[in-house]
């Protein structure tokens, strides 16, 4: 009996105790929030003295101080190392396109080992209107090495609407290679019909439009005008020299293809002098293209395999007169044309080869055939075509080694030629386009 009244005092005296324990725990939680509640008010005050001091000083300073600070010290810097040797069963020093007038940079290199033309790239967003771009060619001819400006210009950024301006020295966007450096090419060496009627590669030093269309399949146009005197231009000129006019449309196959076509057309009216290796010519030239452009991997990734079928086709019209200097002129209306064909195909993820052929054409007439003849104009019978095959081992990206031989027959007298190239990118290098 007295264990029982004994318990019966104990639970009779808990709830007693209960409220004076949770009284002093509520009091020290209190005590804590407003603790918290000054210090976070104490940090809150601080940071908006901060800021507004920081929004003052920014005031203080003058726009331009902020503009030359935020593009200092940050063009990306792109140097591609693009060596080369070359052997041949004729003589370089005699290469030539019966029924074509060549270039200054459309012939053959010399025989042996070469620096090739090595390239240095610098381009950064000068600000949220413009980026600029330069390139600088070295390339080794006759034992010393020369230095060429190859691009230089500036382009604008969010014009909105699907449009771009580009002001400058650049290569035109004409056809498909044309608009790629020559390290992106699949050969080591030009088309014939770049050749032929390029000179090599096509470059304006003006200005260019392009419009990307706002439709569902890729729509692209664009406009160029240059001063005209690079090749197949050249010569002097008044005010507009030469202009351009392109269209590019392409789309998806699938998952795993993609296509793309192109349309081109040149021209320069007035052409005052241009020269070539054995005459001059004065008068108008006419050129039009069609590029096609085929791309297969599966589901769309290229790492292990990859296809690419390309080809372009083009006309040119000219009419004028051909001068040579001690021995006469005589007018000329030259038709001529030319296309090339190639497939690359990706069989392992370091290895790629390839195929190409490329073939020529001209029909030629003026008054006087003898100057035409002198001057390398009159086909003689015999239309230019070449043969062409080449294996690459590609480690990385960056790096490439590229063997590749051509059966040429420009002449008559078919040419055995043999290149070996390697490429080394060094520094910062944009993605190649389509």
């Amino acid at each position: 009996m007295k264990r029982i009244v004994t318990a019966s005092l104990c639970f009779a005296a808990i709830p007693a105790t209960i409220p004076s324990a949770m009284a002093e725990t509520t009091a020290e939680l209190k005590q804590q929030i407003e603790q918290l509640k000054q210090d976070y008010e104490a940090r809150t005050k601080a940071l908006e003295e901060r800021i507004e001091a920081a929004e003052n000083n920014a005031v203080s300073q003058p726009a331009v101080a902020t503009t030359t600070k935020s593009n200092s010290f940050n063009p990306a810097l792109s140097l591609i190392l693009n060596g080369s040797y070359f052997s041949y069963s004729n003589n370089p020093d005699d290469y030539a396109l019966p029924g074509f007038a060549l270039g200054e940079e459309a012939g053959l290199k010399k025989e042996g080992f070469s620096l090739g033309e090595s390239e240095i790239t610098v381009s950064a967003n000068t600000d949220q209107h413009w980026r600029g771009q330069m390139t600088l060619a070295l390339a080794d001819e006759d034992g010393e090495t020369h230095t060429e400006l190859e691009e230089a210009y500036v382009e604008t950024l969010g014009l909105g609407n699907g449009l771009t301006v580009r002001a400058g020295r650049f290569f035109s966007g004409i056809g498909y290679l044309n608009g790629k450096h020559a390290h992106a090419w699949n050969f080591n060496d030009a088309p014939l019909v770049y050749r032929g009627l390029f000179g090599n590669q096509i470059k304006q030093d003006g200005l260019r439009l392009n419009w990307t269309l706002p439709t569902d399949q890729y729509i692209e146009l664009g406009l160029e005008a240059g001063n005209g005197q690079s090749f197949p231009a050249g010569g002097s000129h008044g005010g507009l020299g030469d202009w351009a006019a392109f269209a590019k449309t392409g789309g998806d196959i699938g998952d795993s293809a993609s296509w793309q076509l192109g349309l081109s057309h040149y021209q320069a009216d007035d052409i005052e002098g241009r020269e070539a290796s054995t005459h001059s010519f004065s008068g108008d030239s006419k050129l039009n293209g069609l590029d096609v452009v085929y791309k297969w991997a599966p589901n769309g990734n290229a790492a292990e395999r990859s296809l690419t079928l390309l080809g372009e086709y083009y006309k040119r019209d000219e009419s004028g007169t051909i001068d040579i200097d001690g021995s006469g002129s005589s007018s000329i209306d030259a038709d001529q044309y030319g296309w090339y064909a190639e497939g690359i195909y990706k069989f392992k993820p370091h290895w790629r080869a390839g195929l190409r052929y490329d073939r020529l054409g001209s029909s030629n007439s003026g008054d006087n055939n003898a100057i035409l003849d002198a001057a390398g104009l009159l086909d003689g019978g015999h239309d230019p075509q070449r043969s062409s095959a080449m294996v690459e081992w590609i480690p990385s990206e960056f790096s490439r080694v590229r063997l590749q031989y051509n059966r040429d027959e420009s002449t008559p007298q078919s040419d055995d030629q043999l290149i070996l190239q390697y490429t080394q990118a060094l520094g910062s290098h944009g993605a190649h386009q389509f």
